[in-house]
Parts: structure tokens; C-alpha cells; sequence
């Protein structure tokens, strides 16, 4: 891989990614797309405070995840199993779109806007 900076051409799955700092794998990315739950945690977690209640309570004392959604809410707010919302979020979370951080026995989600950036730009410029 070349440093940051230095484009590199990589073949993936059939598609050519012209990529400086971080590969990504568009086939994973497009299959964690693929799902209409998965599609609407992506936008609820665009903008939490609107769709979920408020998240701080059990994140310890001068700890913080900003803008970061207990699984438990996420589930609550889907309508379905707590495994299956586990599962969905981990799939978002290796294809690159999410990030977790975990206090105690809570594990918070939110988005990783600057890949979601990136995912953008690439498909703009190359698809």
C-alpha cells in the first residue's frame, strides 16, 4: 500500500478502487447496505438526539461517545430482536460504517462519518 497521499490502484472483487489512506471493500459495504433496517439505523444515527432518547446514562462519569446509541435503544426503536439488531450492527461496523465503544455491559454504536465521506466521494467520482 502506498503512504498517504499516494494513490494505489487495488482490485477488488471485480472493481478498481483508486484509494490513498484506507481500502475499501464496496462488495461489504454494499451488503450491509442491503438491508432495509440496516438503511434506516445508518439514518437514525445520522441524527440520534431526534430519534432515540438520551444515551448518556450509562456511560461512566467524564467518559464519552458523542452521539453514540445503546444497542438496547436501537433495538427498541427497530421492533426487532435484540441478536438480530447485534448482528446487523456488527455487519455495519466490519464493512466500515459504524464504529462501537463499550462501557461496562453497554455497547454504544454511531457513525463513522468520515468513511461514509469517503464512501460518498467514491462513488461521486468512480460509479
Amino acid at each position: 500500500m502506498g503512504l498517504v497521499g499516494n494513490p494505489v490502484f487495488l482490485r477488488v472483487k471485480k472493481i478498481y478502487i483508486n484509494i490513498s489512506v484506507k481500502v475499501m471493500d464496496i462488495v461489504l459495504i454494499a451488503k450491509a447496505l442491503s438491508n432495509e433496517t440496516r438503511l434506516h439505523i445508518l439514518t437514525w444515527l445520522k441524527e440520534p438526539e431526534k430519534y432515540f432518547p438520551p444515551q448518556e446514562m450509562y456511560i461512566p462519569e467524564g467518559e464519552s461517545f458523542d452521539c453514540g446509541v445503546c444497542v438496547g435503544s436501537i433495538t427498541e426503536k427497530a421492533g426487532i430482536s435484540q441478536s438480530t439488531i447485534s448482528s446487523y450492527l456488527e455487519m455495519m461496523r466490519r464493512a466500515g460504517l459504524l464504529e462501537s465503544g463499550r462501557y461496562g455491559k453497554w455497547t454504544y454504536y454511531r457513525r463513522k462519518e468520515d468513511f461514509i465521506q469517503q464512501l460518498g466521494d467514491y462513488i461521486k467520482q468512480e460509479l
